[in-house]
């Protein structure tokens, strides 16, 4: 019987937990431009392109890379505005929608169904906020007070979890 070369056993895990990460409904481009679809559930074709914190990782035994950094996609030109109310599910770990449009003044609330914590952070925008960890069946609310692109994400699962807010008057 063949014996592996020693960290051939990490290289290949290494690859199984990069291949089984992304963007919640998105898929990236040569051009660095995130493009797919408008939310998870697979609806509308959306563009735009990331930005965030990122981090690399590299296995002791060298050269596989991959990174962590989220890839915001943006709400359709399209997309309804909503108003009043607005409804984020986490669900088995992504995020439901995870685009959306609203006008300002809206309430935009997360709730976690997932038997796992989350948390929403924003990552830049016109509004800062920060959820600090929610369990099973709790939710985090917001008031959009100004408009402009909200990128945020749970902190926790970075890159599967990411979404944007659009603010429109």
């Amino acid at each position: 019987m063949k014996r592996l070369p020693a960290g051939a056993l990490s290289v290949c895990l290494a690859l199984l937990c990069a291949a089984g990460c992304g963007s919640s409904g998105s898929s990236t481009s040569g051009s660095g431009s995130t493009s797919g679809s408008g939310s998870t559930s697979g609806s509308g074709a959306t563009s735009g392109s990331g930005s965030a914190s990122s981090s690399t990782a590299t296995p002791a035994s060298g050269g596989v890379k991959f990174s962590t950094r989220p890839k915001f996609a943006a709400p359709p030109a399209s997309a309804p505005v909503q108003s009043g109310s607005v409804q984020i599910a986490y669900r088995n770990i992504t995020i439901q929608p995870d685009t959306v449009k609203v006008k300002l003044g809206s309430t935009i609330t997360w709730t976690n169904y997932d038997s796992i914590q989350h948390n929403v952070t924003s990552e830049g925008g016109p509004q800062k906020f920060a959820s600090g960890n929610i369990g099973e069946g709790t939710h985090f609310a917001i008031t959009a007070t100004t408009p402009g692109v909200i990128h945020y994400e749970c902190t926790i699962h970075p890159t599967s979890m990411n979404g944007t807010i659009e603010v429109v008057r």
